[in-house]
């Protein structure tokens, strides 16, 4: 991780988890990709029922991706900060 991606790390983490899953996953990464999938890939019924399930499921999804970039993420700033401090 370069000086700048650890000082970029930091201001995110500084938000909190919560912040940066709900944002970074749940929003960015689930609603775009229920957008896309749902209204854009698919070619089939659009019912309400799989609109709604469509939606529950990438949105989790979304949250799942963000929990797990926060921890990848995590984990490359804790290899790298003793680096630097050493």
């Amino acid at each position: 991780m370069t000086s700048k991606g650890l000082q970029n790390w930091e201001r995110t983490r500084a938000l909190g988890m919560a912040r940066y899953v709900l944002v970074k996953g749940v929003l960015s990464y689930g609603l775009t990709m229920f957008i896309v999938m749902t209204f854009i890939v698919h070619h089939g019924d659009l019912s309400p029922r799989f609109i709604a399930l469509s939606a529950v499921l990438w949105l989790i999804g979304g949250a799942a991706f963000g929990t797990f970039t926060w921890l990848f993420m995590e984990r490359h700033y804790r290899k790298a900060v003793p680096k630097i401090i050493a």
